[in-house]
C-alpha cells in the first residue's frame, strides 16, 4: 500500500495520524519537501513529469519513494542514470581544481592523469607537481599558473593560453602544443632541474620572450613558432624541426642544433652568432 494511501488507513485500530500531525481546520501535516513533491503532484495530475532545471530528480526519486508512487521511479532512475553518464563526459571546471588543491599539501602529486579539462580557466593556480599525462587540456587558460615539476607528457594542450606561466622541470614528452601561447614562460630552474620538452609539438606555438635556458626541444617540431628575444642558451634543440622559425633577437648561446631543420628560420639580431659546430653534426 502506498504512503498517500496509508494516510487515511487504519491500522489495527490506529490512525496514522496523531492528532498532532492536524491542525485546526483537519489538515494533515506532512513535513516533507513541497520542491520535491510539486513534480510528482503535477504527475499525479496529467501523467507526466515535468520539473525545473534547478530541481534535482534524486531528491524526487526519495520522495516518490517515500509515498509509494511506483510507476515515477523507473522514470527517475531513467533520468538520474543519463544524467550521471553525461556529466561523467564532461570536462572538470576551475571549481573542481580548486576543491582537490585546497585539499592536499603543494608536494603532493595529484592524479589528473587522462582527465577532460578542455577550456578549463586555471590560471594564476599553483599546480606544481599534478600529474597531467594524456589530459585534454585544449584551450586552457593557465595564464600566470604555476606548473613547475608537472608531468604533462603526451597531454594535449593544443592552443592553450600559457602566457606568463612557471614551468621549472616540467616533463611534456610528446605533449601537443600546437598553436600554444607561452609568451614570457620561464623554464629555467635556478637549483638546475631542466625542462624536458623532447618531441613537443609547438608547431606555430607563441614562445616570444621566454626564458629557456638549457630546456631540452631535441626532435621537437617547432615549425613556424615565435622565439623571438627568448634565452636559449645551452639548450638541446637537435633534430629539432625549425622550419619557418623566427629566432630573431634570442641567445643561442651553447645551444644544441646539431641535425636541425633550420630551413627559412629567422636568425636576426641574435645575441651570439651560431657556430658551425652548433648547427652540424
Amino acid at each position: 500500500m502506498s504512503m498517500l494511501a496509508r494516510m487515511f488507513a487504519e491500522e489495527q485500530g490506529d490512525y496514522l495520524f496523531t492528532p498532532s500531525n492536524i491542525d485546526d481546520n483537519g489538515a494533515y501535516l506532512i513535513d516533507r519537501s513541497p520542491t520535491y513533491f510539486e513534480p510528482i503532484l503535477n504527475y499525479l495530475r496529467n501523467g507526466q513529469l515535468i520539473y525545473d532545471n534547478n530541481v534535482n530528480p534524486e531528491g524526487i526519486l526519495e520522495e516518490a519513494k517515500f509515498f509509494g508512487i511506483e510507476s515515477i521511479i523507473p522514470v527517475l532512475e531513467k533520468i538520474i542514470k543519463s544524467s550521471q553518464t553525461s556529466r561523467d563526459n564532461m570536462p572538470l571546471t576551475r571549481r573542481d581544481i580548486v576543491d582537490a588543491l585546497i585539499k592536499s599539501p603543494y608536494t603532493y602529486e595529484l592524479r589528473f592523469q587522462g582527465v577532460n579539462l578542455s577550456g578549463a580557466d586555471l590560471s594564476k593556480l599553483d599546480l606544481r607537481y599534478i600529474n597531467f599525462k594524456y589530459a585534454n587540456m585544449q584551450h586552457c587558460k593557465l595564464l600566470g599558473s604555476n606548473l613547475s615539476w608537472c608531468c604533462l607528457e603526451r597531454a594535449d594542450l593544443s592552443h592553450a593560453v600559457l602566457d606568463g606561466a612557471q614551468l621549472l622541470g616540467v616533463k611534456s614528452l610528446c605533449a601537443n602544443m600546437e598553436g600554444a601561447q607561452l609568451r614570457n614562460c620561464n623554464f629555467e630552474d635556478p637549483a638546475g632541474s631542466r625542462a624536458n620538452m623532447e618531441g613537443v609539438n609547438l608547431k606555430g606555438a607563441n614562445l616570444e620572450g621566454s626564458d629557456m635556458g638549457g630546456v631540452n626541444l631535441r626532435v621537437a617540431t617547432l615549425k613556424n613558432a615565435n622565439l623571438q628575444n627568448c634565452d636559449l642558451r645551452a639548450a638541446v634543440l637537435a633534430g629539432a624541426d625549425l622550419e619557418n622559425c623566427d629566432l630573431s633577437g634570442s641567445d643561442l648561446h651553447e645551444a644544441n642544433l646539431r641535425g636541425a631543420n633550420l630551413k627559412d628560420a629567422a636568425f636576426e639580431l641574435m645575441l651570439t652568432p651560431l657556430h658551425m659546430s652548433q648547427t652540424i653534426r
